[in-house]
Parts: C-alpha cells; structure tokens; sequence
C-alpha cells in the first residue's frame, strides 16, 4: 500500500515479484499494490501487472453522490436523533463535496492546495453522532470548532482560507440546516 512513499524498498519489490513462479504459487494468489504515480515504481512490475486507475469525481453533483452514497439507511437511522443526524450527515456531506470541488479552481478556489480527505468526514461524522447521542441540545459551536479547527482545518494554513471553512461549515452544519425548508435538503 502507498508504494510511492517506500522508494527504497521498490528494488526489493522488484527482485521478489520477478523471483515469482507462477507453477508454485497458489492458484488464488493476488498481489494488489498501490500507489500515486511515482518513477520509482518499477517498470518490469506495471508491465506485468494489471492496472487500475481511481479518478476523483469531477464536479460538485459526482462528489457529493460519491459521498453521500456510501452512506446505508441503518447508519443513518442510528442516532439518537434520528431526523437530525440524517439532514447533518447530508450537510457535512454536502460540505465535503464543496471543499473537494473548489480544488479544480486552482489558487481562485483554495489560495494553497489542501489534501482534505474522506477520513477528515468521517472522524468529523464519528465526533457529531457522540455529540447527538450525548447532548440533549445540538453543540454546533463545538462542533463548529472541531472541524474547523482540528479535523479539516487542522491543515488550513492561510487565513483567507481558514475565514473560508469557518464560513462554509457554519454554512452546512448549523440550526438552520435542521430546518424542514433547508434550501439544501
């Protein structure tokens, strides 16, 4: 996994897969290996390898559906406040989606490039539910601080940036999104 961050040892990876014999290995036998493109990854290894390729979605619609998907109806109906989980799951979804896309703008959508990724949602997602179970009343400027602060913006460097996530997640997680007439939901 992550070949591209082992350089070193892609020598020895290259050694052993080529040391393989396929009339001594197991008939089930498979090897999945990944990687970002990298030039120290082995040629002899691509060559002989089936390849696949995972392309982020292009476009707000395929993010947020990529997102939201993945998402079941038990997982969603197991909370406390059922109703409430589900319209904050899809805001924080939506939210996801948001960040993701402004990548595509270059310095016009983020003023350095950040590498938020679906863990940032999902401890962002973890940490909500508890504060639902938990709390009788929602604690969105808590739950305001934690992902703008530590979960995705742990990372936020410029302040224009982080005057950015503070704006959008208070945006997508907040009294008004529980409303039934949410203009997003």
């Amino acid at each position: 996994q992550n070949c591209h961050l082992a350089e070193s040892f892609m020598p020895t990876l290259e050694r052993v897969i080529e040391g393989i014999s396929p009339d001594r290995v197991h008939k089930d036998f498979r090897l999945w290996l990944t990687s970002m493109p990298a030039p120290s990854f082995p040629v002899a290894v691509l060559q002989n390898g089936v390849k696949m390729t995972l392309e982020p979605p292009k476009g707000l619609k395929s993010n947020l559906m990529r997102t939201y998907t993945r998402f079941t109806d038990a997982y969603l109906a197991d909370c406390r406040k059922p109703a409430a989980w589900r319209k904050l799951v899809f805001g924080m979804s939506l939210f996801h989606a948001v960040i993701q896309d402004r990548r595509k703008f270059g310095p016009l959508g983020w003023n350095i490039r950040y590498d938020f990724t679906d863990g940032d949602l999902s401890v962002s997602l973890t940490q909500m539910k508890m504060f639902l179970d938990e709390y009788e009343q929602i604690p969105f400027r808590v739950l305001n601080f934690l992902f703008t602060e530590i979960n995705y913006g742990g990372r936020v460097t410029d302040d224009k940036d982080r005057r950015l996530i503070n704006t959008l997640v208070r945006n997508f997680c907040s009294p008004d999104t529980l409303n039934s007439y949410s203009q997003f939901s």
